[in-house]
């Protein structure tokens, strides 16, 4: 069963406007059904670089190629042949016609090279993750913002308890595991490792797979922390190279991504590394060896998870809508932390994330330290175990992490 996507509504409206359009997202998260499930007026080819037979046809002689295979048409795994990006470019300025060619990838640093080089100015980007729990629960997608209206849009009728948000951060937001196809996260995540993960990370380097493992479980373990890359290179036994190598390349395949600290020329005093978290909280439970829900509830990393969930939907929210997340978080010298920073319009939202439901009024003091930001300081909000919309102060709500 197809579960529509928040991002299609964008995808078909960029489609009238641009000539090529760039997907780019970890593998299995959707791209390819999205595509397949577009309401086009004219049919689209779709061919997959992950056959060996046309990869080689299209690397050999990309010319030929793009002539058998005639837009409009989707070229999925677009980095296994760079080939194709000057010979595209040919045909869109020749042509300049809308839609032609849907381009998707799951290396977008490698994608963006040779997007940069060939198409600068006639291709449009966008970044598509696993499901939101929007889209699992039906609700509208609206970029996420500490505002009133928004939550009453976003607004659960039948909010989540604890232990159902607990199941969603543990099962993550896959659609095989979100259809039903597969019912067993961890039988999905392990095979998912081994047949997507660790063969893409192949494509790119040679890496010891024992050594990669440990690697990927500390980083893990880590998620929604301060970025200590020694700490994971410690537990790899790896070089503390080889781990920034490798956590450049989990970046690039979309797997990873990092908070980076907020500071201006009037606050001087914050810290300058960021944060690690995880897109997916599925995997990141299963590399982290949670067997379950419940344990994980109950666990020592129930706070880190719950955090990493509510971050990477705020994430999902604009990638969904088209839009770029001007997300950061806040930590000084003194070590005192603002959980996430929105920016936008030239204002400064600040955000506490809490997993639980009764809020300490005084938890919105540490919004004052960014007072002499030079910005303006928008609604503070605190995402937390609420089942409704609450305020602590006329300056600071509460929000539910399900109407995130």
């Amino acid at each position: 069963m197809y579960i529509k996507r928040h991002i299609e509504t964008v995808v078909s409206d960029l489609l009238k406007e641009y000539p090529c359009m760039l997907i780019s997202g970890p593998r299995q998260v959707g791209k390819t059904t999205l595509i397949q499930n577009l309401k086009e007026d004219k049919p689209r080819e779709y061919i997959t670089l992950d056959d060996i037979a046309l990869r080689s046809a299209a690397k050999s002689d990309p010319k030929i190629f793009l002539q058998d295979h005639k837009p409009p048409i989707c070229i999925d795994e677009i980095q296994y042949a760079p080939e194709l990006f000057p010979y595209i470019k040919i045909i869109i300025d020749k042509y300049h016609r809308p839609g032609d060619f849907i381009l998707t990838g799951s290396q977008i640093y490698r994608l963006m090279r040779n997007v940069s080089e060939s198409l600068a100015g006639r291709i449009v980007l966008l970044n598509m993750q696993g499901f939101s729990l929007s889209e699992i629960t039906g609700l509208p997608n609206l970029p996420f913002l500490p505002d009133r209206d928004a939550y009453i849009a976003r607004n659960q009728k039948d909010p989540l308890d604890s232990p159902a948000v607990f199941d969603r951060i543990f099962r993550g937001g896959m659609p095989e595991i979100i259809s039903g196809l597969h019912s067993d996260p961890a039988m999905f995540y392990s095979s998912y490792i081994s047949t997507y993960l660790t063969r893409d990370i192949r494509d790119i380097m040679q890496v010891d797979d024992l050594k990669f493992f440990r690697f990927l479980t500390s980083s893990a373990a880590r998620t929604a922390q301060i970025l200590n890359v020694a700490e994971i290179a410690r537990d790899a036994e790896i070089s503390v190279p080889t781990a920034n190598s490798w956590l450049n390349i989990l970046e690039t395949l979309g797997i990873i991504f990092y908070l980076h600290p907020y500071h201006n020329n009037l606050l001087k005093r914050t810290i300058k590394k960021p944060k690690l978290y995880f897109y997916d909280t599925g995997l990141a439970c299963h590399l982290a060896r949670w067997i379950s829900a419940e344990a994980l509830a109950s666990g020592a990393q129930n706070g880190a998870m719950f955090e990493t969930f509510a971050v990477s939907e705020i994430m999902k929210s604009y990638f969904n809508a088209g839009r770029d997340p001007y997300v950061y978080y806040y930590r000084d010298t003194d070590m005192r932390e603002i959980d996430l920073i929105l920016e936008q319009n030239q204002t400064l939202y600040p955000i506490e994330i809490k997993k639980a439901s009764h809020i300490d009024r005084r938890v919105a003091t540490t919004f004052k330290l960014i007072e002499k930001s030079g910005l303006k300081q928008g609604l503070g909000a605190v995402i937390c175990m609420n089942d409704r919309l609450g305020s602590i102060n006329k300056n600071t709500v509460t929000i539910p992490i399900t109407s995130v």
